[in-house]
């Protein structure tokens, strides 16, 4: 008889995970598809050349990351740029894109990375903060050895070419590092922040009911 009640928890047990991991996969793939239809709005900013567009595709992903954790987000994030490269394609071979997703998730990831280990207010917004930091960073960065070089070289055009169109829109751009100064870092710091509050004020009603 316990044999057979061990054997019927155990059925169970793997039933339940099953129902729990297809809910899981669900969710993903829906926060995923929300998120590639956010992408397709863009706006510019005043700050910025027009190729730097911000959209509110992050504001899915990071719900997704906080509500299911770090390697969640980071699989809606990588939906995401897999839908958008399928339905507008690429101009820079994939290798934009790979860029985006990797700062996508150093924003979303350490966010999640927090919240999953003081899941209340505080490591929220900690964790949001950190996000930012570390999006910042990782942008610049990129920016700065790949992107712009990349984008360089599929428009044949030498990358002082860029750094006038920052300059057009702020003096103090000058070179290749104020322009990451004056124009990328702010526009991911401004991004950052914008997605942040927006979680903020969206996680408390929708977040609790992922989580389940």
């Amino acid at each position: 008889m316990e044999q057979i009640e061990r054997k019927a928890g155990m059925m169970q047990q793997k039933s339940t995970g099953k129902k729990m991991a297809l809910s899981t996969l669900t969710k993903i793939a829906l926060l995923a598809a929300v998120a590639g239809v956010l992408m397709l709005f863009e706006a510019p900013l005043w700050f910025a050349p027009s190729f730097y567009k911000l959209d509110l595709s992050e504001l899915a992903v990071m719900v997704g990351a906080l509500s299911m954790g770090p390697a969640a987000g980071a699989m809606i994030e990588l939906i995401k740029i897999l839908l958008n490269f399928v339905l507008n394609g690429t101009i820079t071979g994939g290798v934009g894109e790979f860029a985006n997703f990797l700062i996508g998730c150093s924003f979303v990831v350490p966010a999640a990375w927090i919240y999953r280990r003081q899941r209340n207010i505080k490591g929220m917004l900690l964790g949001m903060a950190a996000g930012i930091v570390c999006m910042v960073l990782l942008g610049s960065v990129i920016n700065y050895f790949i992107l712009l070089p990349v984008y360089a070289t599929v428009f044949g055009q030498p990358l002082e070419f860029f750094i006038q169109m920052g300059n057009a829109l702020n003096p103090a751009i000058v070179d290749l590092k104020t322009f990451i100064l004056f124009a990328v870092a702010p526009f991911n710091l401004l991004k950052g922040i914008i997605i942040s509050a927006l979680t903020f004020l969206l996680y408390r009603k929708l977040g609790r009911q992922l989580e389940q």
